[in-house]
């Protein structure tokens, strides 16, 4: 009678503590299988039913704004990391996950990953991968230049010689344009120029001050336009009339190596990869410098994070399931490598124990996190921002503008609009 009175009890606990919970992600089909199946295995082992909400890329910002300001959004969402400023100006757009640090294993994380989610010291969500950009280079090519991998950008140049005499005038070492989001590509170019340069992040992520002036601007320009024009890269003018404003893995230039290198995120590399012709290969190396360089100039953050909605009326059960779907296990390896390699030292201890991680992964997750940089600012991702700097650049790259006043545009432009946001 008292074992079955302790069964009863035990049943109607569990019972209680059952929750109903929804969560929100975007990505492709083998996320959402994955997460999917996460949230099955979480569910079952916490007594919790979990409603998936996906999507993909396209809309769910859209879809998050109209929820957070209509207050239905789903307990538990996938953010990602430039939208904190947007949604959590202050510290109160999410719950503070240091509420449940007695549910969740902060441990896994280091206090600077951490950092980079809290705002006004109140921990918005977990980072579930620190992600950077590294070059990659397609060493076909450059052996058949009869060219080394470039360690400078010095080195670079010159290899931008040899290819033309050697290939021909349309193969280029590198590639620096993406003007599919607003020429992401060569601005990622210039920052990490002008970060190695001046030793700064282009924005304050404390006091949101513009870091740059109008003549850290002026150089980084005079680099870009330097680069187009010696055949470094290919001028963005001829991208544009060549009809080739696509994602670098679309390009057909790219995947026949006549593009033989680019700075990308070190999770991208089978996006990039998979298109090229076979007998090609894809290596990541250390992100180059000259030799005054201050530090690597690299561009880490994290690639996105899970939060837990102000407004749950399961708050701890909510803590519950991420901290399963983050530091269990089981649920790391139905999860794998699907939101990158995991920040969690639990789970990414765990896959690579397994041997679940590629090689080539690693290495280039390993030189982002060796890599020396000031830490960047969400807002250097804010729609505003990319909009004046892209405009500004465009306009210089068609030659409708001097590097000066491009500069001067980009300048006055962000300082303008981080003023406004300080507000």
């Amino acid at each position: 009678m008292t074992i079955l009175a302790a069964l009863m009890a035990a049943t109607s606990l569990s019972v209680a503590n059952a929750a109903d919970l929804r969560m929100s992600w975007w990505g492709g089909n083998s996320r959402h299988e994955a997460t999917q199946k996460a949230l099955t295995y979480c569910g079952d082992k916490l007594g919790h039913t979990i409603a998936p909400e996906f999507t993909s890329w396209t809309g769910h910002l859209t879809k998050v704004t109209t929820q957070l300001a209509g207050g239905t959004e789903a307990d538990i969402m996938q953010i990602n990391w430039p939208w904190l400023p947007l949604f959590s100006k202050d510290g109160n757009g999410f719950a503070d996950i240091n509420n449940f640090k007695d549910i969740i294993d902060l441990t896994q994380w280091s206090d600077s990953e951490l950092a980079s989610t809290s705002v006004a010291g109140k921990l918005q969500g977990l980072p579930l991968s620190i992600t950077g950009r590294v070059p990659w280079f397609n060493t076909t090519t450059y052996e058949k230049a009869g060219v080394a991998l470039p360690t400078s950008w010095d080195e670079l140049e010159a290899a931008a010689k040899v290819f033309k005499e050697k290939l021909g005038d349309n193969y280029y070492p590198y590639e620096a344009t993406g003007l599919e989001s607003k020429g992401l590509d060569a601005r990622g170019l210039i920052m990490v120029y002008l970060t190695q340069k001046t030793g700064k992040t282009m924005i304050d992520p404390e006091t949101l001050a513009l870091n740059y002036s109008v003549e850290d601007f002026k150089a980084g320009l005079e680099m870009y336009g330097r680069f187009a024009d010696s055949g470094v890269i290919v001028p963005w003018k001829t991208v544009a009339a060549a009809g080739a404003n696509m994602p670098l893995h679309e390009n057909p230039n790219w995947a026949d190596g006549h593009i033989a290198g680019t700075y990308q995120w070190d999770t991208t590399y089978h996006k990039i990869a998979d298109p090229l012709k076979e007998g090609q290969e894809l290596v990541p190396t250390p992100i180059l410098k000259n030799a005054d360089a201050t530090n690597d100039g690299v561009f880490r953050k994290p690639s996105m994070l899970f939060s837990i909605s102000k407004n749950s009326k399961n708050p701890k059960a909510a803590a519950e399931v991420m901290n399963c779907l983050l530091n269990d296990t089981g649920a790391a390896e139905i999860l794998g490598t699907t939101r990158g390699i995991p920040a969690s030292k639990a789970a990414l201890n765990y896959l690579m124990e397994k041997g679940a991680i590629e090689p080539v992964l690693l290495k280039a997750h390993k030189l982002v996190l060796d890599s020396t940089g000031p830490a960047i600012s969400p807002f250097f991702d804010h729609p505003k921002i990319i909009e004046v700097y892209g405009d500004a650049l465009e306009m210089f790259a068609y030659g409708e503008m001097s590097a000066e006043e491009a500069a001067v545009e980009i300048h006055d432009g962000m300082a303008e609009i981080l003023e406004d946001l300080k507000k």
